[in-house]
């Protein structure tokens, strides 16, 4: 999609006027009776307002700025997608969007909605395609305190989430850990991130029995995805570090997950596809910070050479896991990325992952999950990320006594706790294989929707790119 900055008010364009409660509208060249109208239904406290005029459709969208701002934010988001539904459902193309006199916050967070919720996936159908696309294809910006390098920064943003969205919604059939490196590969070429694939060989020559393990009953040997974004002038002097859980499809492996809890795996790999979405943000904005994307990649199958139940396995760094459930194959691979992490010398490791069921039921889908043992000075961080983007976080603690709940009678580990406090027990294991500031996030709840969302749709929302965009684009030593 195309967007820019005008300077002119433009005629004969679909309208949409951010205002607020005191704004004028003589500017328009609307009628006296069409101001009186949109006076009469501000007063009645309507936020979004249709004319329906000759040559165009004007919206006028009230924002409340006395509101907290990034609640205020979110609700002009939200707005937006409405608006977006109805310039697609009338067959529209282009739309002006006018700051009238409001803060530019809003504008911009009408504009990525927009954009946001614009997206749509149907590589696959065959027929009616032209119908199920979405005909909006260019944004105008009227803002005097934005400029086009503003609006450029809102585009790489969202192609970003655009990357996760796509990947995550891809099938198995046409994404396994193979095809995800060579995907990140055509990524990386495009965005400026450098990348490092390990194949099976080197995999098993680091003695990673986790990823291993998990791959064991496939025909398709996994992979170990390590991008990186190192500028010569950096903040830091010693990385951030992003691991994404990389699960292509999840069986659930001879821990077999019933029928219905089946249909949306090929979702699991969605900590990965935001791994690689942030990696492209942040080489395409050139932020000035030393990141790190570690992606194990594999699916979890039944084989006849497929891990069991009772299996012991030996992990990167030495440790060994009894497993009990092979439904809990995603912290398998991820301890070990995260031990490998430990080469780096990092100066935070941030995990993501489609880890729990647990941490659904928790929270639903209105945050993600987050578990830590960095500083406050961190956790505030993202926090702070979370509400300016609306992509939330819940903090669960790691106290000890959890630990208590993963010790093995053969083994220093067992792979599950007990059947209360799934996501916390989860994070709980991870612990034990880093040894540097760490924050968990488990994106279970809010990753992948099964109902339409506002501006994250149906299906992959792309949560959490845009929070740590700016968490890292924000972030300081």
């Amino acid at each position: 999609m195309k967007i820019s900055i005008t300077t002119k008010l433009l005629k004969s364009i679909d309208l949409v006027i951010l205002a607020n409660k005191k704004s004028k509208f003589e500017d328009f060249e609307l009628s006296e009776e069409e101001i009186k109208f949109i006076e009469r239904k501000i007063k009645d406290e309507e936020k979004t307002i249709k004319l329906n005029k000759l040559d165009n459709e004007i919206f006028i969208q009230i924002v409340d700025e006395e509101k907290a701002a990034y609640k205020e934010a979110e609700s002009v988001r939200k707005s937006a997608t409405g608006i977006c539904k109805s310039l697609n459902k009338n067959k529209k193309k282009n739309v002006l969007v006018v700051n009238n006199n409001i803060k530019p916050i809003y504008t911009v967070a009408f504009v990525e909605s927009l954009l946001l919720s614009n997206y749509t996936f149907n590589k696959y159908f065959t027929k009616d395609v032209e119908k199920k696309q979405n005909t909006l294809d260019s944004i105008q910006v009227l803002d005097k305190n934005l400029s086009n390098k503003d609006l450029d920064k809102i585009k790489i943003i969202i192609d970003g989430v655009y990357i996760a969205r796509d990947l995550v919604n891809e099938p198995f059939s046409g994404l396994n850990s193979v095809d995800l490196a060579n995907k990140i590969k055509e990524i990386s070429n495009e965005s400026g991130f450098n990348l490092e694939v390990l194949n099976k060989k080197q995999i098993e020559a680091l003695k990673m029995g986790g990823i291993l393990a998990v791959n064991r009953a496939s025909e398709i040997p996994p992979t170990f995805s390590i991008l990186e974004w190192k500028p010569e002038k950096r903040k830091n002097s010693k990385p951030i570090i992003l691991v994404g859980k990389g699960i292509v499809f999840d069986s659930g492996g001879y821990s077999l997950k019933p029928g219905q809890y089946m249909e949306d795996m090929k979702s699991d790999m969605a900590g990965a596809a935001a791994v690689i979405g942030v990696l492209s943000v942040v080489a395409k904005l050139k932020l000035p910070v030393h990141v790190i994307g570690l992606v194990p990649s594999t699916d979890n199958l039944i084989g006849k050479n497929g891990y069991v139940p009772g299996d012991v396995l030996k992990m990167y760094n030495g440790m060994t896991v009894e497993v009990l459930n092979t439904d809990a194959e995603g912290r398998l691979i991820l301890a070990d990325a995260l031990s490998y992490a430990k080469k780096y010398n990092p100066e935070l490791v941030i995990d993501l992952a489609t880890l729990t069921g647990a941490a659904a039921r928790a929270i639903g889908d209105l945050a993600s999950g987050m578990m830590s043992n960095a500083s406050r000075k961190v956790t505030k961080a993202l926090h702070k990320s979370g509400k300016k983007t609306y992509e939330r976080l819940m903090e669960f603690p790691l106290w000890e006594e959890y630990s208590e709940m993963l010790k093995s009678p053969i083994a220093d580990l067992k792979n599950i706790g007990g059947i209360n406090a799934g996501h916390i027990t989860a994070a709980k294991f991870l612990e034990n294989f880093t040894d540097y500031p760490w924050v968990h996030l488990d994106i279970a709840p809010n990753a992948y929707l099964e109902k339409n969302n506002d501006y994250r749709g149906k299906g992959a929302t792309g949560i959490p790119v845009r929070m740590l965009v700016h968490f890292i684009e924000n972030y300081i030593i």
